[in-house]
Formats: C-alpha cells, structure tokens, sequence
C-alpha cells in the first residue's frame, strides 16, 4: 500500500482565548516579587497539528463550520478550524469519517520536538497496541518543549536538525540537542529523527542514550506506532534493569556494613569457649534490634552481655549497634554492674529517635577463676544454667530491673551466682521464647525453651550444634520464620 504523506502548514500560535472559543481554563499561579505576593503566568499552548489520512487511506472528518477536525495536542479533543483550500485533499471537507476518541481513551502520549514545518513529517493517526490513540503534542523548540513535558508524555520525538540551546549558530556536537533533551527527560523514551542520508548520526544517537531512530521520508503511521511502543517498553525494561543493578549494589553495601558491625568476641587468653548465633527477624538483613558482645578485661574477668532493642528495623539495628559499642567501651574502662547499665540508659536516651523506645539487657561477669559470675538484669530474661548431673536451669530474677529508658534514675541490682567448675550458661532474647508452638497459637516460653534444651542436651548436642539445633526447632515449632530478632550466645567451661 502507498502512503501519501502530505506537507502541514504551519499554524499561527494562538490561545482559544485570542480566538474566542475553547473550554474556560485557569492559568497557574506563580510566585512574583521575589515570591511573596501571587502572580499569574498564562499556561502555554502548544501549536495545533494537522491529522492527515491514516493507513488504510481514511482521512478526518469535515468539522461542522466547513473546516476539518483535528486533535488538540494537549487535551486529545477534537477541535474545528477554517478550512484552507491549500491543504492538501485528506484535509478538505467531504473526506472520509475520522475516528474520534477522548482524551480519556488515550494510553500513550507523544511529544514532538521539531521546528521544519516543510521537511519534518506528518505524524500520522497513531494507534497503541490496543488500538486507542496516541495522543501527539507538538513543540518548536526546547524551550516549549521544557512546558509541555510532564509526566502523562510517554516518548519523545526529536528533530536531531533542532538547534542546541546555545548552539544558534551551530557547534561541533551533533548530538547536543539529544544529550540536552536526555538531560531534561531522564525519565522519557526518546526517538531520534534524521534524514535519509544521515543514518549514521541516528545510530550515534542510540549509542548516546535514544531507544531508537527513524528516518524522516521512511515514516508512515504503522511504523511510527510500533516505534514509539518500543521504544516505552525499552525504556521500561532499561528502567527497571538499572533500579534492579542499584538496588544489588545497595543490599551488598548494607551487608558488608552490618557485617562489619557485627561483633568479634575478646576472649584471647581466657578458658572459656564461645559460640552464638543471630538472626534478624528482616527479611534479607544481618542486622536487627538484637545485640551481645563478649569481652575479656586485663583482669582475666570475662563479661558476656545480650540485649534487645524494641522493634526491628534499620533504626533499631543501628541503635543496637551503639549500645553495643558502648557497653565495650564502658567495660574495658572498668565500669560494672548498676554503673555500666546507668550509663548505657544515658546513651540509649541520647540516641533513640522516640521517647517510647526502650532496650532489655542482660550483663554477666565471670571470675578469673571462672566458679563464680554477677548477674544485672535489666527487663531481661534469665539466662540458662547447665551443670553435669543435673537439669538446666535459669539463673534467679528475682531482682530483675527496668529495661533500659523505662524509669529515670533506675537501678539495677547485681546478683552474685555460683558457677561451680563445670558449666555452660546461655544467654538469648526473648526472639528465642516468643515464637508460637503449632496450631494452638501458645508461645514456647521460658518452660518450653528450658524443656527443649533439656532434651536436646540428653542428645548429646552442646556447643554451636546445639544453638543451631535450638533455632532450627523453634522456628520449626512456629511453623516457619521467625517475627523477631533472635540472638543466643552460649559459654561453657570444662572442668
């Protein structure tokens, strides 16, 4: 089939206001006198376009008054002018029916940048893939351009001819209009427009930065269509290629930071062995509200502490991190018990973001001769005793404090408990206890988690087997992941 593609004249750039008839709109309100007093600026009207006959050699519609229908470029309405006895004959009354639609039946929307009213195209009647209209704004020059692109415009057509902004009387790049226009549209599918013999300046054109380019005398509205859907899809696809890429990178950062802000236990010299195990109740996070460290001071006395701040986002992580931090510090400057835990309150004050938040802790310090430990709870549960010959046990919370930012000027009692010469304790938050057991929706609590140890110590599990084996069945028992954080840390001593 031969398309005919007609020459459009240029029409003179007028308001429906200067000509008396159009639908009342309001012009915007902007700031003037340095932005204290309101101004008003007229909104910019885009020159009309011509709709010439379509594929199938159909031409628009005589409007009412004699002259032809055509397409608004901002509203996608049809609106009549004077007939021209120049136009060519698609335009003149009598034609074929035009299909119309409403701004409301169009999906995609073309911008056209382009300033050669006698060697730039005719954009034909566009269809999208669902055979609705694709509404086409037309603009001379970047400047107007710059109005009419707001976020509903989906591709972007560019006379590559166009001059840069600042390039009037010409430059060395041949591609500063597009590299201005990518500027300005980061967001946009551009196609590039060239003429028959500069095909090589559209590829170059592609390789900056466009989907696409198309030749000028090769367009007809078939081709034009496919090329501005695929261009959208590219730019969709490259769109969401390049967040995907970002966001890679992003979660490999965050995972080697909150690697880095895991703890490395000081044990160097001492008897005692150490295992632990960690899981954030985020999905794909190192890090959560949870925190322990262990460390061992000149003395030879070995500190062990867990804690847990309330909830369980990044906010969380990070403030649990900085306790955690600061207990170290405090410890090895030989702080201990109530005054540690009245300073880490100081901190916690300081630090959190809201007043209702609140972290538990529980701090341990061990002799040199490892037989005996103190014991500060605050809002924590107890940790687990483990002795040869007999049952696990918790240790006694009788005198349990406030969490941490609960009660101004708390204090914390220290307990002294005896060890004896073959132990383990475990230390855990109450991620660990607080998980449901099956379809009853109970929680394990404190009796299931002591009767799980239990069992599994009588297994012959001990050490980092069995922190592994206690999560696995915890979360088991739950029926899956976990809400909370959990941490468990466990020491032990061979006689």
């Amino acid at each position: 089939m031969v398309h005919t593609i007609p020459l459009r004249r240029r029409q003179p750039l007028s308001s429906p206001f200067e000509r008396g008839t159009g639908p009342k709109a309001v012009a915007p309100t902007v700031p003037s006198g340095g932005g204290k007093e309101p101004g008003t600026m007229p909104a910019p009207v885009p020159r009309q376009r011509a709709i010439p006959a379509a594929e199938g050699g159909q031409a628009p519609a005589a409007a009412p008054n004699g002259g032809s229908a055509q397409d608004s470029p901002e509203t996608g309405v049809t609106a009549a002018r004077p007939a021209d006895p120049s136009e060519h004959a698609a335009d003149r009354p009598g034609a074929a029916p035009e299909r119309t639609e409403t701004a409301a039946a169009t999906n995609l929307t073309l911008l056209l940048i382009e300033d050669d009213p006698g060697g730039s195209p005719i954009v034909p009647d566009l269809l999208d893939q669902s055979g609705k209209p694709i509404r086409v704004r037309t603009a001379r020059n970047l400047t107007e351009a710059g109005r009419l692109l707001t976020d509903d415009v989906h591709c972007i057509l560019l006379d590559l001819a166009l001059p840069a902004p600042g390039r009037a009387g010409g430059g060395d790049d041949e591609l500063a209009v597009l590299k201005h226009v990518l500027e300005i549209a980061p967001r946009h599918a551009v196609l590039a427009l060239t003429g028959a013999d500069d095909a090589e300046r559209g590829a170059a054109a592609v390789r900056v930065g466009a989907q696409d380019y198309l030749v000028r005398d090769e367009l007809d509205g078939r081709l034009l269509s496919r090329a501005i859907r695929y261009a959208v899809e590219r730019k969709r696809s490259d769109s969401a290629e390049r967040r995907l890429a970002e966001g890679r990178v992003r979660a490999q950062e965050n995972r080697r930071l909150e690697r880095g802000l895991l703890p490395t236990p000081l044990l160097d010299g001492s008897p005692l062995r150490f295992a632990a195990r960690y899981r954030p109740g985020r999905s794909r996070a190192l890090l959560g509200g949870d925190f322990y460290d262990v460390v061992r001071t000149p003395d030879g006395t070995v500190h062990a502490m867990i804690g847990d701040v309330c909830g369980h986002g990044p906010d969380e992580a990070a403030l649990g991190v900085e306790l955690r931090i600061a207990w170290r510090a405090l410890t090895l400057a030989g702080l201990c018990g109530d005054r540690l835990l009245g300073t880490l309150q100081e901190v916690l004050e300081h630090e959190r973001s809201d007043d209702e938040i609140f972290a538990t802790l529980c701090t341990v310090d061990i002799a040199p001769d490892g037989r005996q430990a103190g014991l500060c709870l605050a809002g924590h549960p107890s940790p687990l005793l483990v002795r040869p010959g007999a049952p696990a046990r918790l240790l006694p919370y009788d005198d349990n404090g406030p969490a941490l930012g609960m009660l101004p000027g708390a204090r914390w009692p220290r307990m002294q408990v005896d060890l004896g010469a073959e132990w383990g304790l475990m230390l855990y938050t109450d991620g660990l206890i607080e998980g449901r057991v099956g379809d009853t929706g109970e929680r394990l609590g404190q009796d299931g988690m002591v009767e799980m140890i239990r069992r599994q110590l009588s297994e012959g599990l001990r050490g980092e087997e069995l922190l592994r084996a206690a999560v696995h069945e915890v979360r088991a028992l739950n029926g899956g992941e976990l809400t909370d954080d959990v941490a468990v840390l466990l020491l032990d001593r061979a006689g």
